[in-house]
């Protein structure tokens, strides 16, 4: 079995005290020849909060085509009422240029951007643990695979000199046997 700073100098071309934490413990599970690969949600986390589930509900809703439609049948029918009633009574709940509305937009745009931005926050922590997570495994599948290519290099190298050692007796064998006399394999004058 190998030690963490075996693998750390020979392939990482550094020792083990000097590399990052996630390459550390790439070279642990390599010595110690463990899985990497976790489901993460098993990072030790909390359960997301109450405030954290709404931010993404709200963030999932505000981001969709049903929100689009929504928002364009209620301005249509803001307008639509107020062009009615204009026509109607000569007077209107909210007079062009529909102020009342602007200040709803405004106010929806101000409560919306900072949650939806929450909402993004969680999200891109997600994916920063998702890209090391990834990180660590590419980083292991590497290593295993020049521990392997060690592994084939040394296997080969031992066969080349079993080869090699049996090819030698097989050339003292032949030039032993090319160099005595045997009368019964060959008549005399035949060589």
């Amino acid at each position: 079995m190998h030690e963490p700073d075996d693998i750390a100098t020979r392939f990482l071309g550094r020792p083990y005290a000097e590399l990052a934490q996630p390459a550390q413990k790439v070279a642990r599970h390599v010595a110690r020849r463990q899985h990497i690969a976790r489901a993460l949600d098993e990072r030790g986390g909390s359960p997301p909060t109450r405030g954290q589930r709404a931010a993404d509900a709200v963030a999932r809703f505000g981001g969709s085509w049903v929100f689009v439609g929504l928002f364009a049948l209620v301005m249509v029918v803001w307008v639509g009422a107020n062009t009615v009633l204009l026509m109607q009574r000569g007077s209107t709940f909210d007079p062009y240029p529909f102020i009342l509305l602007n200040l709803f937009l405004s106010m929806l745009a101000a409560i919306q951007a900072p949650v939806i931005l929450m909402s993004q926050n969680r999200q891109s922590e997600k994916d920063r643990l998702t890209a090391e997570h990834d990180y660590e495994i590419n980083l292991k599948a590497e290593l295993e695979i020049m521990l392997l290519h060690e592994k084939v290099d040394a296997l080969r190298l031992h066969q080349w000199d079993e080869l090699l050692t049996l090819q030698k007796e097989q050339l003292a064998l032949l030039t032993a046997l090319h160099q005595s006399p045997h009368p019964h394999c060959c008549p005399p004058g035949s060589r």
